[in-house]
């Protein structure tokens, strides 16, 4: 099994009135293919800022990502967002669903974006992501027209559909109740498997971390634990 994600001596510092803050000191972390990956931390622990780095969406002061064994840094903006659109997914907290297309046509928008294009196997997987989240019976159906949960499916099934390497959810599961928030956890491991691919997804939530194949702690911007099963 080969990594997805390989993030060497990463550190992160901002200018800060006074001096300098360092976010990130010295990370060092894989995400294998096919796994699910917890990256556990309170608040201001540098979880948001690592998932920046790995999404390509902001630089570290110091060290290497590589995406699939490409140093990132060698990467134009251009190709960084060629790469986002293609390899990733993005789950959040919010799950920004377009309050004027149903569920299908909210999964199918993503696909657009990524350069898919229409025609008869766009919709067959459109069908076959909300089927595989558990909302086969809802695809005609508005965001209003949904539970908090459901929503979130329908974000996961968005992530999902064009086939990344890679889905980041970032506090995915902050909004929902803690039987709603186990389910998706579970989800998630199962969609690692079932589709092949990689997720990293953050959480304070300890009831969480038994679903993970791998897990990342951070504390004050260092990685204080990790745990392989």
């Amino acid at each position: 099994m080969g990594n997805v994600i390989e993030v060497e001596h990463i550190s992160r510092c901002f200018s800060v009135p006074g001096g300098e803050f360092w976010a990130l000191k010295d990370i060092n972390a894989v995400i294998p293919e096919s796994s699910f990956v917890i990256l556990k931390g309170r608040s201001g622990s540098g979880k948001t800022t690592l998932l920046n780095i790995i999404c390509t969406l902001d630089k570290p002061t110091k060290g290497i990502v590589r995406i699939d064994g490409q140093d990132v840094a060698e990467l134009n903006n251009y190709q960084k967002e060629k790469l986002r659109r293609t390899k990733m997914g993005f789950v959040f907290q919010s799950v920004s669903l377009i309050p004027s297309l149903n569920a299908f046509q909210n999964v199918e928008f993503s696909m657009r974006m990524a350069g898919i294009k229409a025609g008869k196997e766009r919709d067959r997987r459109v069908e076959e992501c909300l089927k595989l989240i558990g909302l086969g019976n809802r695809m005609t159906h508005m965001p209003a027209e949904m539970s908090g949960g459901e929503q979130q499916r329908v974000a996961i099934a968005r992530a999902l559909a064009h086939r990344p390497r890679l889905i980041l959810a970032d506090e995915p599961t902050a909004e929902l109740d803690s039987a709603m928030a186990a389910r998706v956890a579970t989800l998630f491991a199962e969609l690692c498997k079932k589709e092949g691919i990689s997720i990293l997804m953050t959480t304070h939530d300890v009831g969480l971390m038994g679903a993970a194949d791998y897990l990342i702690e951070l504390e004050n911007g260092e990685r204080i634990d990790g745990r392989e099963e």
